[in-house]
This record gives structure tokens, sequence and C-alpha cells, in this order.
């Protein structure tokens, strides 16, 4: 089974080798090759989605079910790419805030989510004042990661209260797809409702 840094390194490549075809020089080539990317994209998303369906009408446990598919690293991360994750980017950025906060408290450092607007996510970071410069680079690296796993849909991320993040090579999903992702399907929106009240 591939496992999940390798899986987050695959679609790092894939997101450069879209990238790359807008340096084709054919206009014709270039469209047919990106109208087959959509094309496959569309094609195992509706299965994707056919599949989640099943899962939801089948049992009572049917939402939950997605739910802890939506948790799962490798799953979550391919239901994003596909626009079927039960959760929205604010809901998994916060989710993952908190699975990281009692490392970053060792680290002398604490992250909120200050807004999310656009696919754009904001944090701030407040370090204590015995923090030195690693440290606070480990903290940088440390949010930065654990966000972009949550979210790989994010457009773009503002971290307030550290240096101004480097360069990391993250590729926006909406890049990679060429179209927005934001918005919920009608199998998000049964799931919304089929699971308030279960967490």
């Amino acid at each position: 089974m591939i496992d999940e840094k390798d899986f987050q390194a695959r679609v790092q490549k894939i997101g450069g080798l879209v990238q790359d075809l807008e340096t084709i020089t054919d206009p014709a080539v270039r469209s047919a090759v990106k109208e087959l990317v959509q094309l496959l994209m569309d094609l195992h998303g509706t299965g994707l989605e056919r599949i989640l369906e099943i899962v939801f009408e089948s049992k009572e446990s049917g939402p939950h079910v997605i739910n802890e598919l939506g948790r799962d690293p490798l799953v979550g991360s391919l239901l994003v790419l596909y626009g079927l994750h039960p959760d929205d980017l604010q809901t998994r950025v916060e989710r993952k805030l908190k699975q990281i906060d009692s490392k970053l408290h060792k680290m002398g450092a604490e992250a909120r989510l200050v807004s999310v607007s656009d696919g754009e996510v904001r944090l701030r970071v407040a370090l204590d004042g015995h923090t030195c410069g690693s440290t606070s680079k480990t903290v940088q690296t440390s949010v930065e990661e654990a966000i972009y796993e949550a979210a790989p849909d994010l457009t773009s991320l503002v971290v307030e209260g550290l240096e101004e993040l480097a360069a990391s090579g993250f590729v926006p999903l909406e890049t990679l797809l060429g179209r927005p992702t934001s918005s919920l399907s009608p199998l998000h929106q049964r799931v919304a409702l089929g699971s308030e009240g279960m967490d």
C-alpha cells in the first residue's frame, strides 16, 4: 500500500506536470491534453461520488463512514482532489490545528485560525519570548506542512506572527484542476445534514 509521504509526493508531481502543459507551444495539442486530463478527473470523480452515495444510502451509519474516510490522510486527500470531501476547508483546517496544538505547545507556540476566505487561509502564530530562530523555523515548517496536508485545495496560506513563509513548492489544487473547488456537491450537503450532531 502506498504510504502518505509517497502519495503527497505524487500529488505534487502531478501538479508540476499540469503546470508544464502550459509550456506546450502547439495550442491544439495543449488544449487536447488538458481536455484529456479534465475528462479523466471527471470520470474518476463521478465514480468516487457514486461510491460515497452508496455508502451514505446503505445504512444509518453511512454518514459516519464517509466522515471517517474523510479523516484518513490518504483517502481524505483523494476526496479533496475530486471535490468530494465531507468537510469544508475551514473545518479541516480547524481540526488540523487542534491535532498539532500539543506539538506546537512543546515548542512554545500557539496557532489559531484568523479567517478563511475564497480559499485563502490566514493563521496567527504566537511564540513565547524564549523561542529561538531555529525553533521559529521549525514551528513555521510544522504549521505549513500540517495545513497543506489537511487542505491541499487552499489557494494561499498566510501565517501572521512568523517570518514570511518560504516557498515550499506547494501547488494549489485549483491550479492543478483549472477550476474552483469551494462549492459543495449535493452529496456534500446531504452528508453535512446527515452527520449533524455525530461528532
